[in-house]
């Protein structure tokens, strides 16, 4: 019995979200034979669904969801906040996140004092403390954006990628339950059911985190905490921040991340390169 080539097993990946190393043929001839049925035909379901998207243009598909989640959240009472993706190495250090620290290492370097943000939460810091003195309630904020992170290719990680962040000061009630509920308001909305588990942070010592089929969606936390007081924060507040990209992986039933992101190779999973 022989097995597909790891070249043929490649580019039946690229065009399926179907599991195909595990077959075997009697011969190398008919894998060929089989590997060329199987590639016709998929590549003609790719081929229709690149025309039906050129026939009837609608948003791309994370900018469906981010678009979703946004009414969502804005519904509930969320502002939302647009922060530059630039940021600066002081910002990181507030963060604890220094030459020590293991993300550290995943940075992109703008010049020797600036980064592109690999997370979102040192800006909301800023924009939560600044907006705290404009009103006696809960301060409610949200946003959605791009992060940077040098990673390993695989296919659950992009370099760029799309975070939600929302994070609630002062809220009404217990900050844990309150999380819980921002938490399920994002997974209903995203139309994905979902298990709670509690974690250990690099940066935020313990998180509770979203998981669906044992993966990681999202990671939440509730504060006072240990880094609050360097940003001025010393309420209560509740936050939480979602993998878009993911959500749409996992919800499409993709089993690569590539498919579900910016990309110049594959638009709304089907390939275009």
């Amino acid at each position: 019995m022989v097995k597909l080539t790891p070249s043929q097993e490649q580019r039946m990946w690229e065009y399926s979200d179907d599991i195909f190393e595990d077959a075997e043929y009697a011969t190398a001839q008919e894998r060929d034979r089989q590997y060329a049925k199987t590639m016709s035909g998929l590549t003609a379901i790719n081929r229709k669904a690149i025309t039906d998207m050129l026939e009837r243009p609608s948003r791309h598909c994370l900018a469906q969801l981010e678009r979703d989640l946004a009414q969502a959240l804005v519904e509930q009472g969320f502002t939302e906040v647009r922060t530059p993706s630039i940021i600066s190495k002081a910002a990181l250090a507030k963060m604890t996140i220094t030459e020590d620290h293991p993300l550290y290492r995943q940075l992109f370097f703008v010049d020797d004092r600036r980064v592109l943000r690999p997370m979102l939460a040192p800006n909301l810091y800023f924009v939560m403390r600044r907006l705290r003195d404009f009103t006696d309630g809960p301060v409610r904020i949200f946003e959605i954006g791009s992060c940077f992170r040098k990673e390993s290719h695989s296919t659950n990680h992009l370099e760029e990628f799309t975070m939600l962040n929302l994070v609630e000061l002062g809220p009404e009630g217990d900050p844990v339950d309150r999380l819980k509920e921002h938490i399920d308001l994002i997974m209903r909305t995203a139309g994905m059911e979902y298990t709670l588990t509690e974690e250990t942070s690099d940066v935020y010592r313990t998180t509770l985190d979203v998981e669906v089929d044992g993966e990681e969606m999202a990671s939440g936390a509730v504060g006072p905490h240990v880094l609050d007081p360097v940003h001025d924060i010393h309420e209560p507040w509740s936050g939480v921040g979602f993998g878009l990209e993911r959500l749409i992986m996992h919800r499409t039933g993709k089993k690569n991340i590539k498919k579900a992101g910016r990309s110049l190779v594959y638009l709304n999973g089907a390939k275009i390169d």
